[in-house]
């Protein structure tokens, strides 16, 4: 038809991130995506271009974490998809359902010395569920299908489809790439008998596939605790004196079901410790201790870790003492028996357990005050050393008074994102996320780099929500060329830079033991004017008294439409001294 768009394998990709749900796609522009770029934006699909192929699978990470469906990035061939590595193992750590497609050399030349044509598979397979590669136009439906079924299912994780560019351009065009487009036929025996296997070869990856209706969004199935499982479980923490809960990210994989969980946790009223995607889970509610959290383990007489492995987090599981009931509820198998074998070991959706548990204890409330009372103290007494500690004078801002200011700044309906090392650990005593799924930080790999890519999934996914990026000086460096994209994008995020000008958690030990502070010294850069000359605001803090009204001028910023920067010029102090994780 007149005006019609040629076909092309774009538009079936469009069509099928479309009938999945997906409304954006991150990407980074390249010959080899060209068709998946324009057709998405033709589609409806917000396009959201970056300047780090990383940052696009930040971004699609943090959609999923917010939504449970699958983030979409598009990357092209070769270094587009390196660039990507550790965020795709970041993803797969933190068991975020990301489906990463990549561009590749055209099928007829792998292997043979083509731009930007390297083992793609090889190099991907060890950081996702599924590496699959489109061998035929009509198989691109059916590698997408099943990556929007994987994802989400069972342990979340990412999967890599790969597109060879001469499955996705107009067959037209692809002859002509072929040389089959002329009408000079080859002289030469072997030129004709070339030009025959090309000919087959085009036949085949474009050969019409069945006429199968393809399948809409997958209803993501839940793995739930077994009755007998929640029973048993329920009889063990009736006989608790001195319970405690550990709810990790994984309780919140299933984000349509927060509210329903936050009530049960509640409902149940055990002690409660929060990690990960889970903080905010509780807001201000009392329930939630925040301190002391190896001692209130070391003292307990249960422990429930929803979602939670023993991994370095809990000392390998050493936090948990021997003579502890050890209640594990996990997706994973291999996470719920990591380092530490537990009394009772569930195979399920962690947030699924804690709903069915507290349904299952429905009438006399179970009371723990004495413990309760016990953990309450302790906050409030570790809450007084670090008021005190905010006191200290430094050369230029307390790190302390300043996580005290971010925290009476924030909105009620904010998202803050952690993007750093000591100053996020910092910010994690102090600042409390105010709601679930509000606390975005990059999990268990210990990622540095997410802060731009997390803001820009966030922003979209709840543009009326106030973002905050916390980032350590270090970490800003990774993702500040990214306020080039919430200028051009119109996402109007805060960023607070932590100005000390040096890698600070690692020099802090490395100087004690080995007298010697090279490679962990940084400069007091000017990034307010780096984000002034991407198109943002940037603002200076360097007092005490600066702070308030800096914040405050930021969010007015933000209010008005514009992204922000905040550059707080911090002093040094010991408050995380002896902190580093191995």
């Amino acid at each position: 038809m007149p005006g019609q768009p040629e076909f092309h394998g774009g538009l079936l990709i469009a069509e099928t991130l479309a009938r999945h749900g997906a409304r954006f796609l991150f990407t980074l522009c390249g010959g080899h995506i060209s068709p998946v770029v324009v057709a998405c934006r033709q589609r409806g699909l917000r396009v959201i271009d970056v300047r780090d192929e990383a940052t696009a699978v930040f971004a699609a990470d943090a959609v999923a974490r917010l939504t449970g469906a699958p983030g979409v990035a598009a990357v092209t061939a070769g270094p587009g998809l390196t660039n990507t590595i550790t965020a795709v193992k970041n993803a797969q750590l933190a068991q975020s359902p990301v489906v990463i497609l990549g561009g590749a050399t055209a099928t007829i030349l792998k292997g043979r010395g083509a731009l930007q044509d390297i083992d793609q598979m090889a190099l991907m397979r060890p950081h996702v569920k599924s590496a699959e590669t489109v061998r035929a136009v009509r198989g691109i439906i059916p590698a997408l299908e099943r990556a929007f079924n994987l994802a989400p299912a069972g342990v979340p994780g990412p999967v890599f489809v790969e597109l060879p560019v001469d499955l996705l351009y107009p067959e037209k065009l692809v002859r002509e790439w072929y040389g089959l487009a002329s009408e000079k036929a080859p002289k030469s025996f072997g030129g004709k008998l070339f030009n025959r296997y090309l000919q087959w070869h085009l036949r085949r990856i474009f050969a019409p596939g069945p006429n199968v209706p393809p399948a809409g969004a997958p209803e993501i199935a839940i793995p739930r605790p077994e009755p007998a499982e929640v029973d048993r479980a329920a009889a063990l923490l009736k006989q608790a004196r001195r319970p405690v809960l550990l709810a990790g990210s994984q309780a919140l994989l299933a984000p349509h079901e927060a509210a329903e969980l936050r009530q049960a946790v509640l409902a149940l009223g055990i002690p409660t410790y929060l990690s990960g995607m889970a903080r905010g889970l509780l807001g201000r509610e009392p329930l939630q201790a925040r301190h002391q959290r190896k001692l209130a383990l070391k003292e307990a007489d249960l422990v429930v870790l929803a979602g939670v492995p023993c991994d370095f987090r809990l000392d390998y599981g050493r936090h948990i003492p021997l003579s502890a009931e050890l209640i594990s509820v996990n997706r994973s198998s291999c996470d719920l028996r990591k380092n530490r074998r537990p009394d009772l070991g569930i195979r399920a959706d962690p947030g699924a357990f804690l709903v069915a548990l507290a349904a299952s204890l429905r009438g006399p409330h179970l009371e723990w005050g004495a413990w309760q009372e016990i953990l309450r103290r302790r906050d409030a007494a570790r809450d007084g050393e670090i008021e005190t500690e905010a006191q200290r004078e430094t050369e230029y801002i307390n790190p302390v008074r300043l996580c005290q200011e971010i925290e009476k700044a924030i909105g009620e309906d904010s998202i803050i994102v952690g993007d750093g090392g000591d100053f996020v650990a910092t910010a994690s005593y102090i600042v409390r996320p105010r709601s679930p799924l509000s606390w975005l930080d990059p999990g268990p790999f210990g990622t540095l780099g997410v802060g731009a890519g997390f803001a820009l999934g966030a922003r979209l996914c709840r543009p009326r929500s106030e973002v905050w990026i916390l980032y350590g000086d270090g970490a800003a460096a990774y993702s500040l060329a990214e306020f080039d994209t919430f200028s051009r994008h119109g996402l109007p995020v805060i960023a607070v830079v932590a100005t000390d000008a040096a890698w600070t958690q690692i020099a802090r030990e490395q100087v004690e033991i080995f007298k010697d502070d090279v490679a962990t010294q940084l400069a007091r850069t000017p990034y307010h004017l780096v984000a002034q000359g991407y198109g943002a605001e940037g603002l200076l803090i360097q007092r005490h008294e600066e702070i308030a009204p800096g914040l405050e001028r930021a969010r007015e910023l933000a209010r008005s439409g514009r992204p922000v920067l905040v550059n707080a010029f911090l002093g040094r102090t010991g408050f995380r001294k002896g902190s580093v994780s191995l």
